[in-house]
């Protein structure tokens, strides 16, 4: 075999070169998710200089063209001559990668953008990027185009009020890089603008979108994560009226908490560092979660509420029905993996937990009415888990009995490899029956469930454990449940929501959801989840046939099929109805078949969501059916 690789092998790539060569490596994807990154790492840099103190507002703008302009009130970026590359300071900060104040040059004691790579990278990735930087009574202006080549040099356009300073950014995404989309969705951005709204009290962000005058939007609050809270619990019932808030600091860190229970079922924190969401923890979260533990179990035994010989409440009752936020500004933050996910500082747990167990313990002792209210809600809690141990102690003892009967209802798959099989849990025994015909045998698995399964929105595990139905997929899923979860055991990569495409179908598929979030979130995160979607038409026109899978496609190939000839339009009312060849070679298939996979994208929405539609919170459910019912005004059902 030829030995190609020699000196010439080795690609040295200059400048902003490498950022275009492998766009990944620096924003994750050039997908839509990697377009909007674009936005956050030039709106994270305006968010530094409000964290330094100096900047009081943020404009951001979706421009005609899908064009993205940002623009600050703060001290604007040096204009001077850079000592070490001698460039303006702001071409540098443009076109050097790991170029910034963040870097111990005493420019921010606090930042988000710890990368130092932001705006070089969207300069790379962008057709062209503009920068005005408002200063010293001047305004100074550089352009760079085609993947952040300077137009210019840095140069003074004109004069404004000394007291108008402040930076502007605009930039296009680069279609070459983003092939996917270049379109900014305003959703997202207003998503993710509210949530730095809520994380930085004070700091005023507005969003404007020029594709749509209709569309704008400005956050202001001054009450931070506390109204951040009282958001995310707007359609629960609070267990106690305010909302618990401690602050403190400790060696330069800061620690925020705020937190209030209601009378669901499941725990929902999220926890930030310098604004990021540190998706999966970190030791701020762990810090807090431990205090909150040893504070409730303190007081409860010094109230005489758990008795001496009581067993101590873990950390899953007193967090079950809490909602929190947990916010952490340090100034030399450690995170986990490229992605910023968790935060490793291991001084911060003590220091989180130091300061949020001294500002509860202290709530507790000067309200004992709401600190009664918390310790019962988590004694419940500890029966309920007990109770569910029970259950599931029951269940192990029932033995093989118990597994058989479960199993009886499942049609099981001959390969026993979970990255090649596939589980359709169907409504009923009649599609069952064709699902099993049509399936096939080496990779699909059946699992048919009668009727519609418990709503665990508002059911706790000891509940949800009695079901008939729910014990069946957690046989059949491997997995086990609660905290024997265990996602490597799962025995199907592909577990697919096979329902009617009618109402019904759609509220068993949104139960389902509800069961798979609420008790299996892992298997919803690691992408395993899928709904199928059969057919609402079958048009048979000649020797043709055509399956619409909506009304809209229906009229479509209506529109296309000459007027003269004949046709026969037959509406699919239930999966049951297909015989197997049909149910095969619509729904199950893999050459024809389309799958939507469900994905979380943002848990926080989600579990708003879930609360919304499934609670027994009937006002804003009505509100919300109210509000889009236009959607489905002429859904034929």
């Amino acid at each position: 075999m030829k030995n190609d690789y020699n000196d010439s092998s080795i690609q040295v790539l200059e400048g902003l070169e490498a950022v275009r060569k492998r766009p990944g490596m620096y924003i994750g994807t050039t997908s839509e998710r990697g377009l909007h990154h674009l936005v956050w790492e030039i709106v994270d840099n305006s968010v530094d200089e409000a964290l330094a103190g100096y900047c009081t507002e943020i404009q951001v703008t979706i421009e005609k063209g899908n064009v993205i302009s940002v623009r600050d009130n703060g001290r604007g970026m040096p204009t001077g001559i850079n000592e070490k590359t001698g460039l303006s300071t702001v071409e540098t900060i443009f076109t050097v990668l790991h170029a910034g104040g963040k870097f111990g040059g005493g420019g921010y004691k606090v930042s988000g953008g710890l990368h130092g790579v932001g705006a070089s990278v969207v300069n790379a990735l962008s057709n062209w990027l503009e920068v005005k930087v408002y200063r010293d009574g001047k305004v100074y202006f550089q352009r760079f185009e085609n993947g952040g080549k300077p137009s210019g040099t840095l140069a003074v356009s004109g004069e404004t009020d000394p007291n108008n300073t402040g930076t502007e950014v605009r930039f296009k995404a680069d279609p070459e890089i983003f092939r996917e989309t270049t379109i900014y969705d305003y959703d997202t951005l207003e998503q993710r603008l509210r949530e730095i709204a809520f994380l930085n009290k004070g700091l005023k962000i507005s969003l404007r979108d020029e594709r749509d005058d209709e569309k704008n939007a400005t956050y202001h609050y001054l009450g931070g994560i506390i109204e951040y809270v009282e958001l995310l619990n707007k359609n629960k019932t609070p267990l106690h009226q305010n909302v618990i808030y401690v602050e403190g600091v400790q060696d330069g860190i800061v620690v925020e908490v705020a937190m209030q229970y209601n009378d669901g079922y499941n725990a929902n924190i999220y926890s930030f560092t310098n604004n990021i969401h540190t998706i999966e923890g970190g030791t701020h979260e762990d810090g807090v979660k431990v205090a909150l533990t040893r504070v409730i179990n303190n007081y409860a035994k010094a109230n005489k509420i758990l008795k001496d010989n009581d067993e101590a409440l873990t950390g899953e009752d007193v967090r079950e029905g809490i909602t929190m936020i947990v916010s952490c500004k340090h100034p030399n933050p450690q995170f986990e993996g490229q992605t910023k996910t968790k935060l490793g500082n291991s001084e911060v747990r003590k220091i989180a937990s130091d300061l949020f167990a001294e500002g509860f313990d202290r709530f507790l002792m000067e309200n004992p009415t709401e600190a009664r209210m918390i310790v019962e809600k988590c004694s419940t809690a500890a029966r309920a888990r007990m109770a569910a141990k029970k259950a599931r102690e029951l269940t192990r003892r029932k033995g093989g009995l118990d597994i058989i009967n479960n199993m009886k209802k499942l049609t099981d798959c001959k390969s026993k490899d979970p990255s090649e099989c596939e589980i359709f849990i169907v409504e009923g025994d009649s599609a069952g029956g064709s699902a099993k015909d049509g399936r096939d045998y080496m990779t699909q698995a059946i699992l048919p469930l009668r009727g519609k399964i418990l709503n665990v929105e508002k059911a706790r595990l000891d509940k949800a454990l009695a079901n008939e139905e729910i014990r069946s997929m957690i046989t059949a899923f491997g997995t086990g449940i609660g905290e024997e979860f265990d996602i490597s055991k799962l025995r199907y990569h592909k577990i697919i929501i096979m329902t009617d495409a009618d109402v019904d179908g759609a509220h068993i598929r949104t139960l389902l959801l509800t069961l798979f979030y609420r008790f299996f979130r892992p298997v919803v995160e690691g992408g395993y989840v899928y709904a199928a979607t059969p057919p609402l038409y079958n048009i048979i026109y000649g020797k043709n046939q055509k399956l619409a899978m909506s009304e809209e496609e229906l009229q479509e190939i209506l529109s296309s099929i000459p007027e003269n000839t004949k046709r026969e339009i037959r509406r699919f009312k239930g999966l049951g109805e297909m015989d197997a060849i049909e149910l095969r070679e619509t729904t199950m298939s893999p050459e024809h078949r389309t799958l939507k996979q469900i994905t979380v994208e943002d848990a926080m929405a989600a579990d708003a969501a879930f609360e919304l539609l499934m609670s027994d919170n009937v006002e804003p459910r009505r509100d919300f059916i109210i509000e889009n019912a236009h959607y489905v005004e002429n859904l034929d059902v």
